[in-house]
């Protein structure tokens, strides 16, 4: 829960409204962390030292594109971003996919999170659709990246 707080605050800072992001961050709850690992979805962790240190979360892809498999979150803690660490989760989230027999593989960014563009189209994602979602009074740009 550490991480997913840190790290949404990091990242969606002066992206989403205030007033949206908070309630946002709120609503994961041990409770709900527990739905997740139960569900069908994947929810790998990254440890660094017995520290957890970042997450990812992937399955099925929730849209009906050509990829079949979706990253759905891929987050490190802000003192682990930088070092190498979130391209270890996204190989493990790309291999847990391929095992599952997953064609392609899709992500969801929003277009003023430079930092998580740039992570992903250094690893060869490829912008193949956009749609914009609205947070209060904010209407913020969504990208769809994808792998073959």
């Amino acid at each position: 829960m550490r991480i997913h707080r840190e790290s949404w605050s990091h990242a969606y800072r002066g992206i989403l409204p205030h007033a949206h992001l908070k309630p946002m961050i709120s609503r994961r709850t041990a409770a709900w962390w527990r739905g997740a690992i139960r569900s069908r979805d994947n929810v790998l962790v990254l440890a660094i030292n017995d520290e957890a240190a970042g997450y990812a979360t992937c399955g099925r892809a929730r849209h009906t594109g050509r990829e079949e498999g979706e990253i759905y979150e891929l987050y490190l803690a802000p003192k682990f971003q930088g070092l190498g660490f979130g391209e270890h989760l996204f190989e493990a989230c790309r291999a847990t996919l391929d095992l599952k027999g997953y064609r392609g593989l899709a992500v969801h960014v929003l277009s003023e999170n430079e930092q998580a563009i740039g992570f992903y189209w250094a690893r060869g994602g490829r912008p193949v659709a956009e749609c914009y979602e609205r947070f209060g009074e904010a209407t913020v740009a969504k990208l769809t990246l994808a792998w073959d």
